[in-house]
């Protein structure tokens, strides 16, 4: 009872991710007087069985990123496969959702790759001009051979991204290829509000206040490409008018964006002050209030629970018109957000993941 409290209280349970906490369930179980050896014993295989088809996937994803090359081609780049696989097991790990897993995984990883490309690499020049050529490359047919303006390792990122998402385009059936359109676009729009915010820190520039940071903050923590990802591996599910409506960013995903953001900046705050970086969020809020960073860390979390609010709000509204997996995928992203930076930034520092990779895996 006491670990149960605990964990409880660490995250609500309505935001915790079940497929993380299954073995910390069976183990529960196993110890109540109620306990029936059936459903105990039921509950272990299936939980074998779904462990062996995780692997099955991690050799898929481990031999795409083998042809990365990503430590002798990227260096710069953090290098998180196995932790991106388990992030993305957290919005659907049903054994049917296989192919979108996967899928999953090919987007957050190589949008890791994008990011630290912004964040740790590249010049401001360097960095508009890779915009330059993500937009073109996605918005037009790509011809690797006209990119050569880009520092090699940039070339090369661009390419083996290219790549990767004609390996999506593989996986899709003919009547799903359509599904593309709606991804390159929100790539498009990913890379452009990165080239924003390094334009914000080469000019040290803090937004005047929390609601104009998040005109852009909100969408460079990429989660409405995740939402918009999660229905591309769907089966027929997913249908044109669900990736019309996830096009709009409607408010669930604004709210999802905002609660990211607000948890990133919390975590990352302090780290993020030892190297020229973006002003965040609590940043502004201290502009625009005159206030000190314990007043204003303390005001975002209050700001990161009423978006919770509002996001509960879309969660239990009746007029979505969309089928319940498809909402539940993304309130399970959402989820996953909490547990990614439950006390830490846990997958820059990935040595808090290893237990529960281990456990799992």
């Amino acid at each position: 009872m006491a670990h149960e409290i605990q964990c409880a209280l660490e995250i609500p349970l309505p935001r915790r991710v079940a497929i993380y906490d299954v073995k910390i369930y069976i183990s529960t179980y196993e110890k109540e007087a109620t306990m029936n050896k059936s459903v105990l014993e039921l509950a272990k295989v299936n939980f074998n069985l779904m462990q062996l088809q995780y692997q099955q996937e991690l050799k898929i994803t481990t031999r795409w990123w083998n042809n990365l090359q990503v430590h002798s081609r990227l260096p710069f780049a953090r290098d998180r496969l196995v932790e991106c696989y388990l992030w993305m097991l957290g919005v659907y790990y049903q054994p049917n959702c296989s192919r979108g897993r996967i899928i999953l995984t090919f987007v957050i990883y190589t949008t890791t790759i994008i990011y630290d490309i912004y964040d740790s690499f590249g010049t401001s020049e360097e960095c508009e001009l890779f915009t330059e050529w993500v937009e073109r490359s996605f918005m037009s047919s790509w011809d690797p051979k006209v990119a050569h303006v880009l520092p090699k390792c940039m070339q090369y990122a661009l390419e083996k991204i290219m790549d990767c998402h004609q390996i999506i385009d593989n996986k899709l059936a003919s009547e799903e290829k359509y599904r593309m359109t709606y991804l390159r676009n929100f790539i498009v729009d990913l890379v452009r509000n990165y080239n924003k915010e390094v334009k914000m820190r080469e000019e040290n520039f803090i937004p005047r206040s929390i609601e104009e940071h998040l005109q852009v903050s909100a969408r460079t923590c990429a989660c409405h490409l995740l939402a918009c990802t999660s229905l591309v591996g769907m089966d027929d599910i997913a249908t044109k008018d669900s990736f019309e409506w996830i096009l709009t960013v409607p408010k669930i995903v604004q709210k999802l964006c905002i609660i990211v953001r607000l948890l990133d900046d919390i975590m990352t705050y302090e780290r993020e002050q030892m190297t020229p970086h973006v002003a965040s969020t609590m940043d502004s809020y201290m502009k625009q209030h005159n206030v000190s960073i314990e007043i204003a860390r303390h005001k975002i979390q209050e700001l990161k629970e009423e978006s919770w609010k509002d996001f509960n709000g879309e969660w239990l509204e009746p007029n979505i018109d969309q089928p319940r997996k498809l909402i539940e995928a993304i309130f399970n992203l959402t989820r996953t957000m909490e547990f990614m930076y439950n006390k830490d930034d846990n997958f820059t520092n990935c040595r808090n993941l290893k237990d529960i990779i281990r456990s799992l895996f």
